[in-house]
């Protein structure tokens, strides 16, 4: 597929394409990189401490569109 294909593509076209591609990938296709994992751990530390709490994505939304 050319890039002048993708650019006649409709926005549904395009983003069932990217889904198809990431059904397509399995999880021992790719590897995360080596610095995700230190980031990871400080994410769960401060859930873990307190420090942060998880916010529901229904939440998140209504807050970003309600200001």
């Amino acid at each position: 597929m050319k890039q002048s294909d993708i650019e006649k593509m409709s926005v549904d076209e395009k983003l069932q394409a990217m889904e198809a591609l990431w059904s397509a990938l399995d999880d021992d296709d790719v590897d995360a990189p080596d610095w995700h994992e230190p980031i990871l751990q400080k994410r769960v530390e401060a859930l873990e401490s307190g420090q942060e709490e998880c916010i529901p994505l229904d939440v998140v939304k209504r807050r970003k569109f309600n200001g």
